[in-house]
C-alpha cells in the first residue's frame, strides 16, 4: 500500500477512535445529577405556574381548545404529530389530578427518587404540556424540554440522589460506575447547545441593529422587558456597541470556543454574564437561569464533585461531623464495623 493510502487509512482510524471516545467513554454522573437537581426544580416551578390558572390554559373552555391546538399542529398530510395526553382529558377534576401528579413526579426527579422512572415520566409530562400549550410557551419551555429529554437518557440518579442514599442504606457501599449512557446524554446536550447558539448568532447577524451596535441599547430601553433600569448606559454608547458585538461574536462562535480547555472558562463566564444580564435586566429570570443550568453540562464531573464537596463542608452538619467531639464516636463506629 502506498504512503498516501496509509496516511488516509491512519487518518480514518484516528477519526473513528476520536468519535468513539467522544460519544462512548463512560462518564460519572455528577454533572448530569447537578443538572437534574436544578433542572428538575425549574420544571417543578414552571409547571407550578401553569397551575395558577390551569383550566384557562388546558381546560375544556381554555383560551386555545384542544381541537384548535391539534389543528395548529397538523402537518401537510393532515396528521397531528404533536402528541399530548392533555388532548384527551377534559374533566376539570381529572386535569387537576394529573397536574398535581405531574408536580409530584418533578419533585421526585429533583430529589432523585426512582430517577430512571421519574425522568421518563418528566419527559412525557413536559412534552405534553408544550404540545398542548402551543402559542403560550417560549424559550424557557424549550430549554426545559430538551434538558428533560437528555436527563431521561443518562443515569442522572447515580449521584446526589435519594436513590443513591437508599442504596447505601441497603448496603451498596460502592458508588455506581461511570456509564456510557451518561456520557451520551451529556454529549447530546452539549451539541444541542452548540447548535442553539450557532443559529441564534446567525439569526442576530440578519438584523441591522446587531451590525450597527444599537441592539443592546434597544433591549435595555424596552419598557416591556425592563426589570432593571440600565438606560444610564446611553452615556457610554461605545460600551453598548461593544457589548452588542461581543454578544454576537460569543453566540456565533460558542460552538468553537466552548470545546478547547483554554477558551472554555471564558466562554462559560460569558454565558453566565449574558444570561445573568437577561435575568436581571430584561425580566426573564427563569429563562436566564435555565440557560445557565444548561451550560453547566460543560463542567467536568470532577469539578462538580469538588464544588459539591466544598459546599457540603460549609453545612453545619458537616462541620459538626468534623468537630473533635464527634471524632471519637466516629472512630467507635469504624471499629464496630470491622468484622
Amino acid at each position: 500500500m502506498n504512503p498516501l493510502a496509509n496516511a488516509c487509512l491512519g487518518w480514518a482510524r484516528a477519526v473513528g477512535q476520536a468519535w468513539d471516545q467522544f460519544w462512548f467513554t463512560p462518564q460519572p454522573a455528577h454533572t448530569l445529577a447537578a443538572i437534574r437537581i436544578l433542572g428538575g426544580a425549574m420544571l417543578f416551578y414552571t409547571h407550578l405556574v401553569w397551575g395558577l390558572d390551569l383550566l384557562a390554559f388546558v381546560g375544556p373552555h381554555s383560551w386555545l381548545t384542544a381541537e384548535t391546538v391539534a389543528q395548529m399542529n397538523e402537518g401537510p398530510d393532515g396528521r397531528t404529530y404533536a402528541w399530548s395526553y392533555l388532548f384527551f382529558v377534559q374533566n376539570p377534576a381529572l386535569l387537576w389530578t394529573l397536574h398535581i401528579a405531574g408536580l409530584v413526579v418533578f419533585a421526585m426527579l429533583t430529589v432523585g427518587l426512582y430517577s430512571r422512572v421519574t425522568s421518563v415520566l418528566a419527559f412525557i409530562i413536559t412534552i405534553s404540556y408544550c404540545h398542548r400549550l402551543t402559542g403560550m410557551w417560549y424559550g424557557l419551555d424549550q430549554i426545559n424540554a430538551f434538558m428533560a429529554t437528555y436527563l431521561m437518557i443518562g443515569a442522572c440518579g447515580d449521584a446526589y440522589s435519594l436513590d443513591r442514599w437508599l442504596a447505601r442504606r441497603r448496603g451498596a457501599a460502592a458508588p455506581p460506575q461511570p456509564a456510557v449512557a451518561t456520557n451520551i446524554a451529556v454529549r447530546l446536550l452539549q451539541v444541542h447547545l452548540c447548535i442553539l447558539y450557532l443559529f441564534g448568532g446567525i439569526g442576530k447577524m440578519r438584523g441591522e441593529n446587531w451590525w450597527d451596535g444599537s441592539a443592546m441599547w434597544l433591549a435595555l430601553a424596552s419598557l416591556e422587558y425592563q426589570s432593571l433600569d440600565m438606560t444610564w448606559l446611553v452615556r457610554h454608547r461605545w460600551l453598548l456597541a461593544l457589548l452588542t458585538h461581543i454578544t454576537v461574536f460569543w453566540e456565533t462562535f460558542y460552538c468553537f470556543l466552548v470545546w478547547p480547555k483554554l477558551t472554555r472558562p471564558v466562554c462559560l463566564a460569558l454565558a453566565v454574564l449574558v444570561h445573568g444580564g437577561i435575568a436581571l435586566c430584561l425580566g426573564m429570570k427563569t429563562f436566564g437561569l435555565a440557560m445557565i443550568i444548561g451550560n453547566m453540562v460543560f463542567l467536568a464531573p470532577q469539578t462538580v464533585e469538588a464544588v459539591v464537596a466544598w459546599l457540603a463542608r460549609l453545612l453545619p452538619a458537616a462541620k459538626q461531623a468534623d468537630s473533635p467531639a464527634s471524632k471519637p464516636a466516629a472512630r467507635r463506629q469504624s471499629f464496630a464495623a470491622i468484622p
